[in-house]
């Protein structure tokens, strides 16, 4: 089943870039100004994107093409593999969670991160990549550092460490380029082509 999911999560090897410079986050005014950028985010809980992404736990990964639309607590993550040409999609739909596209057909689940971790043996945080995903925090403590543009350039959260490696020119602004890590054999890269909403 592993392998089987194994383009699920796990899509497009990304070149990676040099980590930037970084600031402390103890700084108040860097602090505040997040705080309002997440505000802004969370006025506007309707979004979507489309890119890359590649993934890779447990010694497995994968590459491919993402479509993530948001609304609410309600999300469709659309993922596909251009070589085999197959697709898989995890949705979120009043509290109900289907992943869809394996072989053996859809399973079904009231939470996501639950769902993928019994279908597949990962723990994909999919609630906090949400947040991560457009640069702001997710629920519960969190160590943030900025970059020279006062934008986030790590956040660290749950375990995981996130680093943005580029941002938009939007307002307010949304990462490009994001990577996040678990450990040496369990990460995340992500290359937004195009936002939608915010």
């Amino acid at each position: 089943m592993i392998r089987r999911l194994g383009a699920l999560a796990l899509l497009a090897s990304l070149a990676a870039c040099a980590p930037v410079p970084v600031r402390t986050g103890s700084d108040a005014d860097l602090l505040a100004a997040q705080s309002a950028r997440e505000a802004a985010l969370a006025s506007a809980p309707g979004w979507h994107l489309s890119g890359r992404l590649a993934m890779r736990a447990r010694g497995e990964g994968g590459s491919g093409r993402i479509t993530w639309r948001q609304q609410g607590e309600d999300f469709e993550i659309r993922l596909s593999a251009p070589v085999t040409g197959k697709s898989w999609t995890l949705e979120q739909k009043e509290g109900r969670v289907l992943l869809d596209g394996l072989d053996g057909g859809a399973r079904q689940g009231v939470d996501a991160e639950a769902l993928l971790a019994e279908v597949t043996g990962w723990r994909i945080p999919v609630g906090s990549l949400a947040a991560w995903a457009r640069g702001a925090r997710a629920p519960g403590p969190a160590r943030i550092e900025f970059g020279p543009d006062g934008l986030p350039a790590l956040l660290s959260q749950h375990g995981w460490t996130v680093e943005y490696r580029e941002w938009d020119q939007t307002e307010p602004a949304r990462p490009r380029r994001i990577f996040a890590r678990l450990d040496a054999d369990t990460h995340v890269r992500l290359v937004v082509d195009a936002w939608g909403g915010q």
